[in-house]
């Protein structure tokens, strides 16, 4: 578990931000997170924040996976937007919770030729004043290449069980 202060340093950095994007992958498919994610963008609208959520086109394990996941547990659809939607957002975002992706906010893709997934389209989720990374474990992703995303000094990692750390945020708030 990843303990009381990181929890307690997420839920700060969420009710303190005016823009929060959520960047869900494959991760919140399998954790089944959806519902508490929902729920913790209920509460931080209903407090005036700007919650939105990013979706690359080949998040999760086929195409619309995680629209209908999201629609399932009750978000709306106008604050479920597609990368070429948001991508431009990311610069002026307080805070980006990545739950469960990994490669499609790879920024190798971008800034490193050499890279497996040069080339790839992703997720600016690194141009955010702070980044923080929801996974199981530091573990690759599909594509099997490091994400120099998670090494950046504004990103925490928050690692654990996707739903169980989500219903912990939810405690919290």
């Amino acid at each position: 578990s990843s303990g009381i202060n990181a929890e307690y340093g997420v839920i700060q950095s969420l009710v303190n931000s005016k823009n929060v994007i959520v960047v869900p992958g494959y991760g919140l498919c399998a954790a089944r997170a959806q519902y508490p994610v929902a729920q913790i963008a209920e509460i931080l609208t209903k407090n005036g924040v700007n919650f939105r959520f990013g979706i690359h086109p080949v998040a999760g394990r086929m195409p619309g996976q995680l629209n209908v996941l999201l629609a399932e547990a009750g978000v709306p659809y106008d604050v479920v937007l597609e990368m070429d939607e948001i991508n431009d957002d990311f610069a002026d975002t307080d805070v980006v919770l990545v739950i469960g992706a990994n490669d499609t906010v790879n920024s190798a893709a971008e800034d490193d030729p050499n890279s497996i997934i040069a080339g790839m389209p992703v997720l600016r989720v690194w141009k955010a004043g702070q980044t923080i990374v929801m996974k199981r474990s530091l573990g690759v992703g599909y594509a099997a290449v490091d994400n120099p995303v998670f090494f950046k000094n504004n990103t925490s990692m928050y690692l654990g069980d996707a739903k169980k750390q989500c219903e912990a945020l939810l405690e919290g708030l």
